[in-house]
């Protein structure tokens, strides 16, 4: 619960800050928002904006929703092996010292974010401190460090941006034709049949959208492993990848394997932003 409120207290701060930022825009130029060059500018404000105002929030937000404490100074054996281990890669990949932090969940898991490469953060769950042998850990620290040096956030980044600003622009022109279309030659206005196909459209293509930047998402998880592979060995993270396979088949055991579809091939990996672990293996190998 609590991190569904940050996001759309987020989101919701992030959408009336453009709001601002368009509406002073239009006024200044004299823009119309129904012509072709005012839905553009509010498919560029609202399509990069947000997804830059998340990038330079993506530390603060990572740490408030997952609960990851930033270690300061190590307090323990594991924490300074951690801050030795990702301050020996980040020099390795000729990145700045990312801070590190542990956040709690049984899940093996670890990501890493920030606005820049030499502004960036590293976390892994409590889980994976656990049920990682130190080689598999170091591992997956060597991937997150890639993910880094690859500047893959900002890549990311601008990709979303881009599909994002072609999402709301061809949403809002196909809802306008719509409009034309329902409305009477005498009325003036917009009518409720452009807002509710403006909704339409922005969802229809924002599943196309979500495709497209999956794809890009996959294509950056099989270059952090070759980043690890090159870090540490495509020894170690191969094993840490078939510790992860490992686990995933565990969580499956006993349930209802439909729910497993996304590791094996089926519509749900057009939509995954990881590769299945099996191919990550094998172009490792």
């Amino acid at each position: 619960m609590k991190r569904v409120v940050l996001f759309l207290l987020t989101n919701l701060a992030v959408m009336l800050v453009l709001g601002v930022v368009l509406s002073v825009l239009m006024s200044v130029f004299g823009i119309s928002s129904r012509s072709y060059s005012g839905i553009m500018l509010i498919a560029l404000v609202f399509g990069f904006g947000g997804a830059f105002i998340s990038l330079f929030m993506s530390k603060w937000i990572a740490k408030k929703s997952t609960g990851a404490m930033v270690i300061e100074h190590a307090r323990n054996e594991t924490e300074h092996w951690l801050l030795q281990t990702v301050a020996r890669q980040a020099q390795q990949a000729n990145i700045k010292m990312p801070e590190v932090a542990i956040y709690d969940s049984p899940e093996i898991n670890a990501f890493a974010t920030g606005p820049s490469k030499n502004n960036s953060l590293v976390a892994v769950s409590s889980g994976l401190l656990h049920n990682m042998s130190q080689d598999e850990a170091e591992a997956v620290l060597a991937h997150e460090v890639s993910h880094v040096a690859n500047g893959d956030m900002v890549t990311l980044t601008l990709i979303q941006g881009v599909v994002n600003t072609f999402v709301i622009f061809l949403a809002k022109v196909l809802a306008g034709i719509v409009d034309n279309f329902f409305r009477g030659e005498d009325e003036e206005g917009t009518s409720w049949a452009y807002f509710v196909f403006d909704l339409i459209f922005q969802m229809l293509f924002g599943i196309l959208a979500s495709i497209v930047v999956a794809y890009f998402s996959r294509k950056r998880e099989f270059a952090a492993d070759k980043g690890a592979a090159n870090l540490v060995g495509a020894h170690k993270m191969r094993a840490a990848l078939e510790r992860l396979k490992q686990n995933q088949e565990s969580q499956l055991e006993g349930s209802m394997m439909a729910f497993g579809i996304a590791s094996g091939k089926s519509l749900s990996e057009m939509f995954a932003s990881h590769p299945p672990l099996e191919q990550r293996i094998q172009a490792l190998r």
